[in-house]
Order: structure tokens, then C-alpha cells, then sequence
């Protein structure tokens, strides 16, 4: 099957028709229309209008041309033959930064170009290069080569722009491909692609909002850095924000925006155009409410303000209230030309109604949400309470996934960070579901047990109905199958004491990264009492300490922005930190 990938193009027309060729010919692979868009070289900027990989033909680059010119005039087809020949070189040149591509002293996957016309040219004898018309074209990529299985995967990641998420750690330690860190190093190979819901959530941007949802650990972090790099590369003149709830996921956004933008420019961002916000900001660092507070002359409020006036639950939504309220009269001029929230589910309704009154048209604003983040409410709230009404009473946002064109609306359907037994054992304690005489809580629709991922295996899926349900396949990587064991995803013990508790869990540390080959930052522990956490961690340390083993309470001793740090054990509050 071919996946289509609709980026920005400034020709629909030639789009539409090419689109409908190319999938009668039952392709397999994907069709990238205005993606990989810049390629930088030695002294220019390489466009590409769309670029097909798949199974059959391997790839092709085309060349959107408007006009033909006369067969006679030699000169006119010498200039699109040297079009061709720099758009070749380019990509040649951009795909051989990749070991994995090479055979040798040279590239392992032939680079084909062909330039496009509205119909079928004449061509006369010297004119060299591929040329077609879109009642032809067919017959011309049917003239392609098809690339060697051993490239495909890492020719999808090198165009993808992902291969830069692969990790830098090479596990030179391991010696023993059955060891947790062996299987880690394994699975680490084969998860710098993305996949086809991914790609649509990175590269498709709509001329309006969009939306992205799927479980924790289905990619949508990945695929905003990789969508603000791009959107940063397309538009270097815009004034791009990239905001979320976590302050960890600070350093992670730069880190991987950085690497995407090195990618698609061979440069580092404009961190003035492109900038990443804490969506409320603090004393020492700037953010998306302090920001829109300062641009129409009020003085942002503060945690310990939110949290007196509105409680410590509230405190966000009071003071973003309060804001909306402010501006209603005294709007000012836009602060953004696209707004890329990530966490959407821990943001209240007045954040989006803020970022939408200050983002210019067509409202370029993408918000990520993890489903079933808070088990309590499935959903997150419609876009008619997230952005409001007009005057004449109509949803300011709506979504609509046109046909032939960029979706509006991404569901990413992938746990990648959770195994299928850890993740289903989660949502059963969560909902309660053994618990007599009923259920802690339930989905008012059944339905939405599918949309998450679940399968029907015995019963009826419906309201007082028994059933057994598990994870679809395709709902979790293959790697789940091949490597984890169901019974290593939860293990459940019952220790005496406190200190009894923490010996295990210092123990078992020194077992992963002795015999299990792990290294210190694989590891995460996590706290689930707030008010204690100092006290908890301090006792989790000193076993640590004891056995040699570095740790860090993460915010505490180490930056609120951060939470792994190289060879040491990162302790965790369950909560995150907000001030």
C-alpha cells in the first residue's frame, strides 16, 4: 500500500492528478508531496516537490515543471537536465552521510529524477535524463531500478530526518545479546523510524489547527520536534513556540529540535524564532502565559498567587482565566505564527483560548494529548470548549480530515514505551476492573476501549455485558513479541519495611548494571508520595551510595529541566513539576 504524506506544495493541481496515478499503480511505500524539502549543500538550497520510495522503484525525485519547452530549443532541455543533475547530486551527497547506505566506495540506492509536465514531451535525440507527462509517468517510473532489501529501512530513516533519534549510546560494554542491555541495544536499532501515522503527525500541517492523540509513548514528543524543525526550516521568518506542561521535557525538545534542524538545514535553529516555552514560565525562564501577560501589559501571576487564589489544582487555569478576561478588551497584536503544545491533557481550556487569540491566521496551532493520561476523563474536551465560539455562536475550531490533503486530526495508534502485558495491567488497576462489586470507574462509550488499542477476545463490548478484551496486534512494536518476556513487565513485592524496600531496589540496580549490562541513565525510579519524596529518595540513596552506585533526585539536586544524567540513577516525584 502507499502511504501519502501531504506537505506544503504550491501545486495542488499537479498533486491531485499524480496522487491518482500513483495509487492505481498498487504501489508499496510511501509518497512524501513537499516533504524533504530542503537539502542544504555547498552553496544552495535544493528543493524537492515530491519524492517516492517504494518496494517496486525503489527512489524518485520529481521535478514539478509548469511549461514544456520547444523540442528544438536545446538550450531550455540542457537547463532541465542540469535540474535534474543538481537535485541528484544533492540527494546523493545527503544520503551517503549514512553508513548504512553505503556499498562500499558508493551509494547503495540509485537516486532517480524526473521532471513533470502536464503532458507526455517529444524529446529529441541527445536530451538526457528522465522527462514525463502525467499520461505517461507510469510507463517512466516502470523504467526505475527497485532498491536492495538490506536499504529500505534506513533509506526511510535518512529521508524521514529521524536518524538523528537514534541513540547515541553505542552498549560497547555488552557482551551478551540475551542481557536486558543486549535486547536494549537491539531494539534501539529499529525504532529511529517513524511510522505511517507518525509521519502524517510530523510532516502534514494543515492551513488551520490540528490535533495529535494517541497513549503515552506513541511518538507525539518525537513528532512535534520533528514538525517545529521542519515548519522552522519551510518558514525561518516565522515566530514559532513550543510549549508543554512538564519542565523536563525542556532539555529533551531542544536536544531533538536541534539534531531535526541540523537535518533539514545544516544549521542550528534560530532559537529567537524558534523558541521552546514552558507553557506558564517562572521567575528565571520565560514562558507562553508570561509572555502574552508581559505583550499586553500585565504583570504575570505566580505560582504561590495561582495556588492562594485558586487552589494547588486550579492554580493554572485561575490565573489563564484571568488572563482571557484581560484580553478580551485589550487584545494586541499576534506573538506567534504557529503554536506547538505538547501534554495538551494537563492544560486548561483558557491556555488554548490564549494561544488562539495570539497566534495569527489561519491559526497554525498543533496540540499533542496522551489518551487515558488521567484515567478519569478519556477524552480530552472538544474543540468547542478548548478554543471557544464566534459571535454568531459557531465552533471557532473544527476538525475535518479532507480527502486528499493534510488530516487535521492524527490519531498515532503505536505504544512504543510500554509493553502490551505492563500497559493493559496498568488500565486494569486503574479502572479497577477485578474490584467487587463494580468497577472504580468505566468508559461511558465501550467503543473507546477499541479506539485505545483493545480488541474484543470473548463477550459483548457493550454496557453490563461480560468480556474478555487484550491489545490488538499492531497496537504495540514487534519487538514486544520478539525480545521482553510478559512475565518480566510488572513484578509485584511485598517488603516489611521501608529499609527493606530500598536494599531491593539497590540490589536489583547493581544486578542490571552488572549482569544485566543496563547502563545508570536506563534507569528510572519513581516516587509516588508528593510529600515525602526527600525523605523516600535520601533512603533509596544511601543503599545506592553503598554499593558504589551514583543517583540524583531529579529537580532537586539536578535542574527542573532535566531528569537523566550520564552514569546515575535518576529518582523521580510521580508528579511533575509545574513551578
Amino acid at each position: 500500500m502507499l502511504d501519502i504524506v501531504y506537505g506544503e506544495t504550491d501545486r495542488q493541481d499537479v498533486v491531485s492528478r499524480l496522487t491518482d496515478v500513483l495509487s492505481g499503480m498498487r504501489l508499496d511505500g510511501s509518497f512524501y508531496i513537499g516533504y524533504y524539502p530542503i537539502i542544504a549543500s555547498a552553496d544552495e538550497q535544493v528543493i524537492i516537490d515530491a519524492l517516492l520510495v517504494t518496494e517496486q522503484y525503489g527512489l524518485i525525485a520529481f521535478i514539478f515543471s509548469g511549461s514544456m519547452p520547444p523540442s528544438a530549443d536545446a538550450g531550455a532541455w540542457r537547463q532541465l537536465q542540469d535540474a535534474q543533475d543538481r537535485l541528484f547530486f544533492a540527494i546523493e551527497a545527503n544520503l551517503g552521510r549514512h553508513d548504512e547506505l553505503r556499498a562500499g566506495r558508493r551509494l547503495g540506492v540509485k537516486v532517480e529524477t524526473i521532471t513533470l509536465f502536464p503532458t507526455a514531451p517529444v524529446l529529441q535525440n541527445g536530451v538526457k535524463g528522465k522527462f514525463a507527462g502525467l499520461d505517461n509517468i507510469q510507463d517512466v517510473i516502470r523504467t526505475c531500478t527497485t532498491v536492495d532489501a538490506a536499504y529500505r529501512r534506513p533509506l526511510e530513516g535518512a529521508l524521514q530526518r529521524v536518524t538523528t533519534i537514534k541513540p547515541r549510546k553505542k552498549r560497547g560494554h555488552v557482551t551478551n545479546l540475551n542481557s536486558k542491555g543486549g535486547i536494549l541495544k537491539e531494539i534501539e536499532k529499529g525504532i529511529a523510524n517513524l511510522d505511517q501515522w507518525q509521519k502524517k503527525a510530523a510532516v502534514e500541517m494543515p492551513d488551520g489547527p490540528q490535533r495529535i492523540r494517541g497513549l503515552a509513548g506513541s511518538g507525539k514528543t518525537v513528532a512535534l520536534a520533528l514538525k517545529a524543525a521542519y515548519l522552522h526550516s519551510c518558514h525561518p521568518d516565522w515566530d514559532i513556540a513550543v510549549t508543554f506542561y512538564t519542565r523536563s521535557l525542556y532539555q529533551q525538545f531542544k536536544d531533538l529540535i536541534r539534531r531535526f534542524s541540523f537535518e533539514h538545514s545544516n544549521d542550528e535553529p534560530s532559537w529567537d524564532r524558534l523558541r521552546i516555552l514552558h507553557a506558564w514560565g517562572g521567575r528565571d525562564q520565560d514562558g507562553v502565559y508570561t509572555e502574552i501577560a508581559r505583550h499586553v501589559n500585565v504583570v504575570p501571576r505566580d505560582f504561590l498567587y495561582g495556588k492562594s487564589r485558586y487552589g494547588m489544582n486550579d492554580a493554572f487555569r485561575g490565573i489563564c482565566r484571568e488572563l482571557v478576561q484581560q484580553t478580551s478588551l485589550t487584545l494586541g497584536p499576534p506573538l506567534y505564527d504557529a503554536v506547538l503544545i505538547d501534554e495538551a491533557q494537563d492544560l486548561p481550556p483558557e491556555f488554548f483560548q490564549l494561544v488562539y487569540r495570539f497566534t495569527t491566521e489561519p491559526k497554525r496551532i498543533v496540540w499533542a494529548y496522551d489518551e487515558l493520561q488521567t484515567l478519569s476523563e478519556s477524552v480530552m474536551p472538544d474543540t468547542t470548549e478548548l478554543f471557544g465560539k464566534d459571535d454568531a455562536g459557531n465552533p471557532l475550531v473544527e476538525l475535518n480530515n479532507a480527502p486528499g490533503g493534510p488530516r487535521d486530526d492524527v490519531i498515532l495508534p503505536v505504544c512504543y514505551r510500554n509493553s502490551p502485558w505492563a500497559l493493559t495491567i496498568a488500565h486494569a488497576l486503574g479502572f479497577g476492573i477485578y474490584r467487587r462489586p463494580k468497577l472504580v470507574q468505566h468508559f461511558d462509550d465501550p467503543l473507546l476501549w477499541d479506539e485505545v488499542g483493545y480488541q474484543v477476545l470473548d463477550g459483548a463490548l457493550e454496557l453490563g455485558a461480560e468480556v474478555t478484551i487484550g491489545r490488538k496486534k499492531g497496537s504495540y512494536p514487534p519487538y514486544f513479541e520478539e525480545f521482553p518476556k510478559p512475565a518480566d513487565a510488572v513484578v509485584s513485592t511485598l517488603f516489611s519495611s521501608e529499609l527493606e524496600q530500598a536494599e531491593w531496589i539497590a540490589e536489583s540496580i547493581q544486578e542490571n548494571l552488572s549482569r544485566d549490562e543496563l547502563e545508570a541513565d536506563d534507569i528510572l525510579i519513581i516516587l509516588p508520595i508528593a510529600l515525602t519524596t526527600r525523605d523516600d529518595a535520601a533512603v533509596i540513596r544511601d543503599a545506592l551510595g553503598r554499593r558504589n552506585i551514583a543517583s540524583h533526585l531529579a529537580g532537586v539536586i539536578t535542574s527542573r529541566d532535566e531528569i537523566f544524567i550520564r552514569g546515575s540513577v535518576a529518582i523521580a516525584n510521580i508528579y511533575t513539576t509545574l513551578i
